[in-house]
């Protein structure tokens, strides 16, 4: 809690490492882990990480273009990137396995719940074999339910599941979905399989059933990458800014035109490190091209902005965006769409202080609207 407010921040993160993932393999996937050491790059505070093939993204603004380029096991593009660094740091290896830790930047922070996202390697597992990237989500899940074990009411995590098998993503879900520790899913789409294909169905039935959110975070530099991502034109910034959004407009383009909604009433989508300014312009202009060309579409029940209204919708916002932003969401979209979210502990984060820049809006949006921004929104996504 901090100033009578709960919150819930729906964008952190862990790795792990990828000698923390080892101690929690399976049999199989330890007699095959020598297939990852092709792909191994250093942490900078120790161990390594998987790097598949994560794009360059190299290109200096207003130099040259040599097309874009992909680097089996590179380095990433953010490392000689990133210039924000914090101030007063969160605690150490929170990322990996110090969950204690996590908690007790939570209380500095004066925040309630996590959700907690995976690094690149869940969505660039996509571009290893299905098994090797199966086992891996194994491991994963292993290793985040004990993370969490520390305070399951605080901490909770995204499951994967490999779409690549529509029938075991929806077996994951049936058995790990109603685990404590469990807040949402995330379904690892691999390159060129649209949402909206029908064999996927059996992991919207399987979230439908079992009430669980899905969730989606963009990871630009890694397969399957994002829309348009052979034609960025190489900087690192633009192709970052434009990633996130591009992605997420993609998936809920088909999500809303395609009747999913409709066909799965509990199904719902929420969005972490996507910013929220595109939602409300992109819903709208789905409708009005749905409206030109409606013999190319199915019939459906609502339009993109009453499924969001409906709360099949949600959205994280950035810290960056503001309040003057959030309340032209709201005006559009419902005050039932936005989530508080930080991106803990990376350095975009503003630890120790994202929540109280967010709680700054409130002469904006008011007491009312912030609260369901920084919690019950979440609530009703996350089924808490």
């Amino acid at each position: 809690m901090k100033n009578g407010y709960r919150i819930i921040d729906t964008d952190t993160h862990v790795g792990p490492n990828l000698e923390t993932l080892e101690i929690y393999a399976s049999p199989r996937l330890r007699e095959r882990w020598g297939e990852l050491d092709q792909y191994k790059q250093p942490v900078t505070l120790g161990g390594h990480y998987l790097s598949i093939s994560p794009m360059k993204y190299d290109r200096a603004l207003g130099t040259p273009h040599g097309g874009e380029k992909a680097t089996k096991g590179g380095e990433s593009p953010l490392k000689k990137s990133v210039s924000k660094t914090f101030k007063t740091p969160p605690a150490p290896d929170v990322s990996n396995l110090n969950s204690t830790g996590r908690l007790s930047d939570m209380d500095i922070e004066g925040v309630d719940v996590h959700v907690i996202i995976p690094g690149t390697f869940a969505n660039a597992a996509t571009a290893l074999d299905a098994e090797l990237a199966t086992e891996l989500y194994g491991a994963y899940h292993r290793y985040v339910a004990e993370y969490c074990s520390v305070d399951t009411d605080r901490l909770k995590a995204t499951i994967l599941l490999p779409a690549r098998d529509p029938q075991a993503s929806a077996e994951i879900v049936a058995r790990l979905g109603p685990e404590p520790w469990v807040g949402a899913a995330s379904a690892i789409l691999p390159e060129e399989v649209p949402v909206d294909d029908p064999e996927l169905d059996p992991i919207w039935a399987a979230l439908d059933e079992h009430d669980l959110p899905l969730l989606h975070h963009s990871f630009f530099y890694e397969p399957p990458y994002f829309p348009g991502y052979r034609d960025i034109w190489g900087n690192v910034v633009v192709a970052r800014a434009a990633a996130h959004p591009w992605g997420a407009a993609r998936l809920l383009g088909y999500m809303t035109l395609s009747g999913m909604f409709d066909r799965f009433p509990r199904l719902r989508i929420g969005f972490s490190e996507c910013s929220a300014g595109w939602l409300p312009a992109w819903l709208i202009r789905l409708q009005g091209q749905a409206d030109y060309m409606a013999n190319a579409l199915p019939e459906r029940k609502m339009t993109p902005v009453e499924y969001a209204r409906a709360g099949h919708i949600y959205c994280g916002i950035e810290l960056y965006e503001g309040a003057a932003l959030a309340a032209s969401i709201n005006e559009i979209l419902g005050d039932g769409v936005l989530m508080f979210s930080s991106d803990y502990p990376h350095n975009q984060a503003e630890f120790p202080r994202s929540p109280d820049i967010a709680l700054e809006w409130e002469d904006r949006l008011g007491r009312d609207v912030m609260t369901k921004l920084m919690s019950t929104n979440a609530e009703r996504y996350l089924r808490l």
